[in-house]
């Protein structure tokens, strides 16, 4: 017989953990796991990364969870593995081989090619994506076999690095906006290149200012004591780095969080962290225009309490 699950006794946690996803793991799956070990009440994570790829993925919990759609426009960077002269139905290791080709690429035209797709380029969707249409995940389709016109969208490489790395195989290193998708650029260069290819291997090393080298693995996790665990998480304001700062006193920083506009001398700004002066901490984001701070995405009162004595706990 087996013996009763024990209950996890969840937790208000609030914070960012940047998280070296593993491959073969959903991004979900990731998250809960990561979920599970802090015993925390709330979570959510800021995009998704395929099972096969690996790598950067900040997880939110608590309050983070409030701002972590800024942090799905930002720019990412990937490495990858292109195997030339083999196409795959998903674009990747994962699916079956539908086309070879015999493989003939000189650097003169890994450069030519890392040239055309540098800067604004159109890109379709792969049907093995989570965009959806009429309410329904491309994937899903594709799982029927049905194929489904999308169009092109515009997407932006800021930055592209071709390299060989053996007869058949390339690296790709690129620096890309928002709602680009890799496997589609390693078949597109694959393509460009005449010989057709797919991915053996993806890796994020940053999202926005998050890199790789900062990230905990869910293996060091599980060998730590909840206290270290909770010393992983970056403070929700670590997905507000950008923004212009403003410091409120104690008046105006309740009367900001009642969701009331406060006048000052501040220039226009588009995105403003706020911050109270005593105790000094996170109340959320807002815009400044005309000499006027307006209220966006606030912490309520609990979760600014939470973090507080989370903090102060040595």
């Amino acid at each position: 017989m087996n013996a009763p699950r024990t209950r996890v006794q969840r937790r208000p946690v609030h914070g960012v953990l940047l998280l070296d996803k593993p491959l073969g793991l959903s991004s979900n799956q990731a998250l809960q796991k990561a979920k599970w070990l802090l015993r925390a009440e709330k979570a959510g994570h800021t995009g998704t990364l395929d099972p096969l790829a690996t790598g950067v993925l900040p997880l939110c919990f608590g309050a983070a969870t409030k701002f972590s759609q800024l942090h799905l426009d930002a720019d990412k960077t990937y490495e990858a593995i292109a195997r030339l002269g083999i196409r795959t139905s998903t674009g990747d290791a994962e699916g079956e081989v539908i086309e070879e080709r015999p493989v003939a690429v000189t650097p003169e035209d890994l450069a030519r090619v890392q040239a055309q797709f540098t800067g604004p380029i159109r890109q379709v969707p792969p049907m093995h994506s989570a965009l959806k249409k009429d309410g329904k995940a491309l994937y899903e389709y594709a799982r029927e076999g049905v194929e489904v016109e999308r169009a092109a969208r515009e997407v932006v490489i800021h930055a592209l690095e071709l390299s060989r790395l053996s007869a058949h195989e390339i690296r790709i290193r690129a620096r890309v906006s928002k709602g680009t998708y890799i496997r589609t650029l390693g078949e597109d260069i694959g393509a460009a290149l005449g010989c057709g290819a797919h991915l053996s291997a993806l890796r994020r090393t940053a999202t926005g200012g998050f890199e790789v080298s900062r990230c905990v693995t869910l293996e060091a996790l599980e060998t730590m004591s909840e206290a270290q665990r909770l010393d992983q998480l970056l403070p929700t304001e670590a997905l507000v780095a950008g923004h212009t700062h403003v410091i409120l006193g104690a008046e105006d920083a309740a009367r900001f969080l009642s969701g009331l506009r406060r006048r000052g001398p501040w220039p226009d700004a588009a995105e403003v962290a706020v911050f109270g002066e005593a105790p000094p901490a996170f109340l959320g984001t807002g815009h400044v225009k005309a000499g006027e701070l307006i209220p966006g995405r606030l912490l309520n009162p609990i979760e600014i309490q939470q973090t507080l004595l989370t903090e102060a706990t040595p």
